[in-house]
């Protein structure tokens, strides 16, 4: 989900009939080696229990869907989901721009949130917690229809091969349960660096009636759309990539 957490799904995986939303793409992933060192490990241990939780909490368990996110960060404040943090650099910084909003980030990748919940201790930022899995998985089964102020999208997987499309995060079923999540004036930010997908995420955003596209500029917005530069981006910017940005408003 971010190149720098690039989220990687199985073949023939996907197709669901039983969602009002259609076709979502493959929630089943690869799993990345990639052990923690030794601090984070014991910041994880100490810090998990309380700031983050699996997607897949098994029925009846703490933490049963719908999320209580009141209960989870003891305030009631407007709710934002980033889809894909990777080691949460924006995250990090857009929550601390705005500490009047709640932040969840979603990531599939262990070590990612790890770097993410250090960053956290570090800067004793209050206003973030964790979910670890699959972001459709979380909006489909996690957050209640008008939940959320804001979803964010940076920099997802573009599976370039033309037979991988159908793996890319951003499909017309996606969008549509995004809308759902979404209360009226909230925001679906996304932004990639793939020319090809960006035409694609132009398009599937612009077809869903419920979302109006704005220009931040000239629009205030219930959130801020204000990313930090990620290393990341800067190596591709310096490597002559072009980052695309969409704000849509769901209407």
């Amino acid at each position: 989900m971010g190149h720098h957490g690039r989220m990687h799904a199985q073949p023939g995986v996907g197709l669901r009939p039983d969602t009002p939303w259609g076709y979502l793409p493959a929630t089943s992933f690869r799993s990345r080696r990639s052990a923690l060192s030794e601090a984070q490990r014991k910041t994880w241990e100490r810090l998990w229990p309380q700031l983050g939780r699996q997607a897949d909490t098994p029925p009846g368990e703490p933490g049963d869907a719908p999320l209580d996110t009141h209960a989870w960060f003891g305030r009631s404040a407007p709710l934002v989901v980033e889809i894909g943090c990777g080691s949460g650099t924006s995250t990090l910084a857009m929550a601390q721009a705005e500490p009047d909003i709640d932040v969840i980030a979603v990531e599939i990748y262990r070590r990612g949130l790890a770097q993410l919940l250090c960053a956290i201790d570090a800067e004793q930022v209050g206003n973030i917690r964790l979910i670890r899995g699959n972001g459709v998985d979380v909006l489909r089964d996690l957050m209640p229809s008008q939940s959320l102020t804001g979803v964010r999208i940076f920099f997802p997987d573009p599976w370039p091969k033309a037979r991988h499309h159908k793996r890319r995060l951003i499909q017309p079923g996606t969008v549509s349960l995004i809308a759902d999540r979404l209360l009226p004036g909230g925001v679906l930010h996304a932004a990639t660096d793939h020319p090809g997908y960006a035409e694609h995420i132009g398009a599937v955003g612009d077809a869903d009636s419920r979302f109006v596209r704005v220009d931040p500029e000239s629009e205030s917005l219930p959130i801020s759309v204000s990313r930090p530069t990620t290393k990341y981006e800067t190596k591709a910017q310096e490597a002559g990539s072009t980052v695309c940005e969409f704000v849509w408003k769901r209407i």
